[in-house]
């Protein structure tokens, strides 16, 4: 994923890296796997850890591995489809069905098989080995979200290898460069040029795993119906420059620095969507006090500007409660005795679903005040709205989970950051962000250094991905 998608700090995750306090101890994991399934997903985990999938790269080695296995347990080259992009042949995606008996439109999973990049010097460890120690699985993709493609490789073949058929077709999609822009992404051409084998009544997509913990304690497990839309824009001004002797009033830094303050200052409307109603409704019941009651305001369908003001003083609820735009990069002048001649700085922005380009656009230019500064949206931009929360999807989830999890809540949640399920929300496929992973709340290392999934939790995120592949083959 293209960023974080959990409500956790991450200032608080990377202060706690950084400065080398240990990450509480993990709960006792759910139920595994059997012995033999165990061994397939870890096998399968460490070879694509194992290669360097990076934007440069492409995910050719991946797929040729992930399609190795599936043969090797009985998928067919009519099973099995190997898909490079025509403009960018390094960039492979593989989809693969395992048919049923034809009773209902197929269930679609899909999972990323980049990684971003990591460079060894920045790590304590090899980012492209697979290394077991202190009881986790080291290495880049780890948890994001290699152990999902392995979990989803060895929950097909378990399910073939006890002849199970589905009453739907079961198909997974494993694409490619979905950490970069959106022109490669696997997802976004799959549905493009080939949309009827990856067609489905919905699509779950597992990147990130869904369940947080903090403390030792698991806390909830969110279903994601929704994500923010990733747009950059950049702010530039340009003056005919001079000589730094003779300083004038049209300085090109100061107008956009005086207009960056602007924006600064600026604040987007406060809003609630369906799925944050709900979020901040059930969230309510872990918070005390002031915090509580403002959650339990929130979920009402009328806004409570006033209780969304006090929440979004938490960096991660303020994220899910408005757009925002942030002021990411800046670059100046080309000569220190000479007045600089263009400044530009790049502001990313995560806009709500219902939320335009446009419209930010027309928000910044007015926040900023300044014609002079020249605002343009970066690249091609795809938004997609909310999928509404499904009761029954949530109840079958739920099932699954106190399963696995006795005592935890099943929770619809908004993502800050995007990923492939803008694409198959676009083209109309309901879509769901559900992963049997846990994420320490206090120790995220999705993108950062020293990656790793705990052990025991990576074996029980397999299971979970069987158990909920096959209750949700059902035709019900």
């Amino acid at each position: 994923m293209k960023n974080s998608n959990r409500t956790a700090s991450i200032v608080a995750a990377v202060l706690l890296i950084t400065s080398g306090f240990a990450a509480a101890t993990p709960p006792v994991p759910g139920p595994m796997p059997p012995p033999d399934n165990q061994k397939l997903a870890h096998d399968i985990f460490k070879e694509i850890v194992e290669v360097r999938s990076v934007h440069d790269v492409g995910t050719r080695g991946v797929a040729d591995i992930l399609v190795r296995f599936l043969k090797a347990a009985g998928f067919t080259d009519g099973d099995i489809h190997v898909l490079p992009e025509e403009k960018y042949p390094d960039q492979v995606n593989v989809v693969v069905r395992l048919t049923g008996k034809g009773k209902g439109k197929p269930i679609l999973w899909n999972g990323h098989m980049d990684v971003v990049e990591a460079k060894p010097q920045d790590w304590s460890l090899p980012p492209f080995q697979f290394i077991e120690k202190d009881g986790y699985f080291y290495g880049r993709g780890t948890s994001d979200m290699k152990d999902e493609d392995a979990a989803l490789v060895a929950s097909l073949i378990r399910l073939r290898k006890e002849r199970f058929i589905p009453d739907r077709d079961i198909i997974v999609a494993f694409t490619a460069d979905e950490e970069m822009g959106e022109e490669q992404d696997g997802m976004w051409y799959l549905l493009r040029e080939h949309r009827p084998l990856v067609d489905a009544v919905m699509a779950i997509n597992p990147d990130g795993g869904s369940g947080q913990i903090e403390n030792g304690k698991r806390l909830n497990f969110g279903i994601t119906t929704a994500q923010k839309t990733y747009v950059t824009f950049t702010l530039q001004t340009t003056n005919k420059g001079g000589h730094s002797s003779e300083p004038r009033p049209d300085n090109a830094i100061y107008e956009l620095a005086r207009g960056l303050v602007g924006l600064s200052r600026y604040e987007f409307p406060f809003k609630t969507t369906a799925t944050t109603r709900i979020y901040f409704g059930k969230t309510a019941m872990t918070q005390t006090g002031q915090m509580r009651a403002d959650m339990q305001a929130l979920a009402a369908p009328k806004l409570n500007v006033e209780a969304a003001r006090r929440v979004a003083g938490d960096p991660p609820f303020n994220a899910i409660l408005h757009s925002t735009c942030v002021a990411t990069m800046l670059s100046g002048g080309h000569q220190e005795n000479a007045l600089a001649q263009s400044a530009t700085a790049t502001v990313q922005c995560r806009l709500m679903p219902d939320e335009t380009v446009d419209g930010t656009k027309a928000a910044i230019e007015a926040a900023v005040a300044d014609p002079r500064i020249v605002v343009k949206p970066l690249g091609t931009v795809l938004s997609a709205g909310e999928t509404p929360p499904n009761p029954s999807l949530i109840a079958l989830v739920q099932t699954v989970v106190d399963s696995m999890w006795p005592g935890v809540s099943v929770i619809p949640d908004m993502s800050a950051a995007s990923g492939d399920s803008i694409f198959t929300r676009q083209a109309g496929i309901p879509s769901y962000g559900i992963g049997g992973g846990w994420n320490d709340i206090n120790d995220v290392r999705v993108h950062g250094r020293d990656e790793r999934h705990e052990i025991g939790d990576f074996y029980s995120c397999v299971e979970f991905t069987y158990r909920l592949m096959k209750e949700l083959s059902q035709a019900e």
